[in-house]
């Protein structure tokens, strides 16, 4: 069994996440959906994931933490999106995003 990579100092840090990840993952499929002719490889969908999540500001959380409130609307995030699909589709990836 692999070593867990993520403890520093006798704190497992495995249980901190960014917090728009389910987000994106969750409005992704209708983006992709409304964008006619597209069909993203799964390659694809994953530099899309990645660029929409380095487009946004980052919202890292513990696994508990309590949310008071969502900084970004979902219209923010599917606006983050659609930038992303548009560089992901119109650069081939040898030419950066």
């Amino acid at each position: 069994m692999e070593e867990n990579k993520f403890i520093v100092r006798g704190a497992n840090l495995d249980g901190i996440r960014n917090r728009n990840e389910p987000r994106v993952a969750a409005l992704l499929p209708a983006v992709l959906d409304a964008c006619p002719g597209y069909d993203p490889s799964p390659l694809e969908v994953q530099d899309i994931f990645a660029l929409t999540l380095n487009l946004l500001p980052a919202r890292y959380a513990q696994r508990f933490s309590f949310v008071l409130r969502e900084s970004l609307s979902d219209a923010d995030i599917v606006e983050q999106i659609r930038e992303a699909v548009e560089r992901v589709r119109t650069h081939p990836k040898s030419d950066g995003y």
